[in-house]
């Protein structure tokens, strides 16, 4: 008995940090991951239909699925809802739209308190009695050419932690993204295991990623997330000598349409930081945290108000 419960934990553990992290290696698509989403395309991409495509198939008369959606833009304002949320929800399969929850401002945020010292501040869910959450989004592999107009129609905030290596193959994918209102942060070049480098080869892959990232996005990132969620005393010291204000893990993660609670009760709780990655099902990916934030009573907001 005792055996068969210790494989079962054994099991359960290894099934959690299969989940939750990208991973040593990173999240590069593997032949199997592939094989699992028809239609994938060499760099990971999960087929869709065109959005312009989909917004002239749609038409001003499409079902009703999400707020505003089918209605002329005239009629969509009076909704409440943007122009360009309307334009945005238009422009998505119905079967989409009306998985798109609408959601009611984040409030003012309320900054936490950085320690000082010579280490950037570590956060794996952000103390607030606010009713947010805060979605981010790893690593860059698959590119789904739905996720602009997901970000568009949901309207919520949303962080990127970009590994460099996985974004060198098409850098101007996450440009839209970025001019959607997502903000872009650093998850170093090469998805290096941080606790088995030495304090060059951390602040290396972290002072690298944020320069990389600047040059193509202009900004140049303050907030860093260790590949699989690995770090020690060094990689915040690292982090913090190459302007990291804060290194960030997560609270619950996301794979394959599904959220996976680390802890109990399995509910969205205010101040929680939920990780997905760009893998092939990124649209599930995406719709399943837009749906567990929304039933648990809260509404995204931007991870980077919280911190001054």
């Amino acid at each position: 008995m005792r055996s068969s419960r210790l494989f079962r934990s054994v099991a359960a553990a290894a099934l959690l940090a299969l989940v939750a992290g990208c991973g040593s290696s990173g999240s590069r698509p593997t032949g199997a991951a592939a094989a699992a989403a028809p239609g994938a395309t060499k760099s990971g991409s999960a087929t869709a239909p065109d959005p312009s495509a989909a917004a002239a198939s749609a038409g001003p008369n499409a079902p009703e699925g999400g707020p505003g959606a089918g209605l002329p833009e005239s009629a969509a304002a009076g909704t409440g809802v943007p122009e360009s949320v309307s334009a945005a929800l238009a422009a998505l399969p119905p079967d989409l739209r009306a998985r798109i929850p609408r959601f009611p401002p984040a409030p003012a945020a309320t900054r936490v308190a950085l320690p000082g010292g010579d280490k950037a501040a570590f956060f794996s869910h952000i103390p607030t009695t606010q009713k947010v959450a805060f979605i981010t989004i790893d690593d860059g592999w698959a590119k789904n050419p739905l996720a602009l107009r997901l970000f568009q129609a949901a309207n919520v905030p949303v962080t990127l932690f970009l590994e460099v290596d996985a974004i060198k193959d098409d850098p101007g994918y996450f440009t839209p993204l970025k001019a959607a209102g997502a903000t872009i942060e650093n998850h170093t070049i090469t998805h290096a295991t941080m606790t088995r480098l030495s304090y060059p080869g951390q602040k290396r892959e972290i002072c690298g990623g944020a320069d990389r990232l600047a040059q193509l996005y202009g900004d140049r990132p303050t907030l860093f997330r260790p590949p699989g969620g690995a770090y020690n005393g060094t990689t915040l010291r690292a982090a913090h000598d190459c302007g990291m204000k804060a290194v960030f893990n997560w609270t619950q993660t996301t794979d394959h349409g599904k959220i996976f609670y680390q802890g109990t009760p399995k509910v969205v709780k205010p101040g929680d930081i939920i990780l997905m990655h760009f893998r092939p099902r990124f649209v599930d990916d995406f719709l399943a945290v837009l749906e567990a934030i929304h039933k648990n009573g809260l509404t995204p907001a931007r991870l980077e108000d919280y911190i001054p």
